[in-house]
């Protein structure tokens, strides 16, 4: 690949700054470290060259600074498996679906120890809060004319204000490992369809999606039904449904989430290969069984144990941790999901349906 750099000498002078910024701070960083953020730098000064529309650079600047603080906040908590509330502004505290969101929050915190993402807005995503309480839950908030100010149930250390809707929600997909969706406008269907759009393309690791709504409610009817429309006329595979469920039970929700993670943990491509990386060492007959059941995902080869990668060891990605590995055509993610569906099913469930540590994001 073709080095990004600046020339005329700049890039070692770029790299030098670097280190220097990096020592003079006291903390360590690995030469591919040092060599991202050189980089980093050489965007900003080609930007420059390139004779950048100063309103563009400050679209460039704000979204850099957006993402470097949200990393901040929520670095803190990376150990702490997370899940997000999608849902409406407007739902009234009276709303069913208010209390079930709230319900479903103070489960998932008090009862699973998870923390909970939200919108930071009133409906909703007030009733995340709420439910979660103050010690176990985040506010990612758009700064908007009419909905400008955090509902008050989001603690200030893990309040993030956004000014652009495309960077808050990139931190939703990159921080949780659970979605659970309840009913909403134009914005909750906005994130529905781009989450359900990135797992089914592969550009987001397989995650559970839960579309919950109070019983007799019937948001989600016309949307399924809508679904059956896509399918129907080949603009969706019949897979694609196993990368949702739609719920009115909030210990069915809960489930969902939780066991999807009890056996699996995490995923990466190694050598073009997709490796899965499992809490529970698969037996052969089950590699065997998977070998049967979906080879149809392969391009080639089969469906193999095996162990971390050179590049998994450097990075401490999780190296003791059990894997499969099989050269997935990348194309089937909902079929993916059915086979890791079938890996959950043969693993042993535990108090919390396994899930000790959290996935990285």
């Amino acid at each position: 690949m073709r080095a990004y750099r600046l020339g005329d000498g700049l890039d070692e002078r770029i790299a030098d700054l670097v280190r220097d910024a990096v020592s003079s701070d006291g903390h360590p960083a690995h030469d591919h470290e040092i060599e991202l953020v050189s980089e980093m730098l050489v965007s900003g000064l080609k930007l420059l060259r390139d004779d950048t529309d100063r309103g563009d650079l400050k679209l460039v600047n704000t979204a850099l600074k957006e993402l470097r603080y949200s990393f901040l906040v929520f670095s803190r908590y990376r150990d702490t498996p997370k899940v997000t509330i999608y849902g409406s502004a407007r739902t009234p505290a009276s709303d069913p679906n208010y209390l079930m969101a709230s319900d479903f929050a103070n489960a998932m915190a008090d009862i699973h120890g998870w923390m909970v993402i939200t919108g930071a807005g009133p409906g909703i995503m007030e009733a995340g809060n709420r439910g979660a309480g103050r010690e176990y839950g985040f506010g990612v908030n758009i700064r908007l004319p009419f909905e400008a100010v955090a509902n008050p149930f989001v603690h200030e250390t893990r309040l993030i204000n956004f000014k652009y809707f495309f960077t808050r929600k990139l931190m939703f997909v990159k921080e949780s490992y659970g979605f659970a969706i309840f009913p909403g406008g134009f914005g909750t269907q906005d994130e529905t369809y781009e989450l359900l759009t990135l797992i089914q393309t592969g550009k987001s690791d397989m995650h559970p999606v839960v579309l919950i709504e109070a019983p007799g409610t019937g948001y989600w009817d016309a949307w399924l039904d809508f679904i059956d429309v896509l399918e129907s006329k080949g603009l969706i595979s019949p897979y694609d449904r196993h990368l949702y469920v739609h719920t009115t039970n909030v210990d069915v929700a809960i489930g969902e989430i939780l066991r999807f993670y009890r056996s699996y943990h995490s995923q990466r491509y190694v050598a073009g290969r997709l490796v899965l990386r499992l809490r529970h060492q698969p037996p052969p007959d089950l590699v065997a069984a998977l070998n049967d059941e979906f080879g149809d995902l392969l391009v080639d080869g089969r469906i193999e144990p095996t162990t971390a990668s050179p590049g998994e060891v450097r990075d401490n990605d999780h190296p003791d941790l059990p894997r499969l590995s099989l050269h997935f055509d990348r194309r089937r993610l909902g079929r993916l999901r059915q086979m890791i569906d079938r890996i959950n099913e043969a693993s042993p469930p535990g108090p919390t349906e396994g899930l000790v540590g959290a996935p990285p994001p």
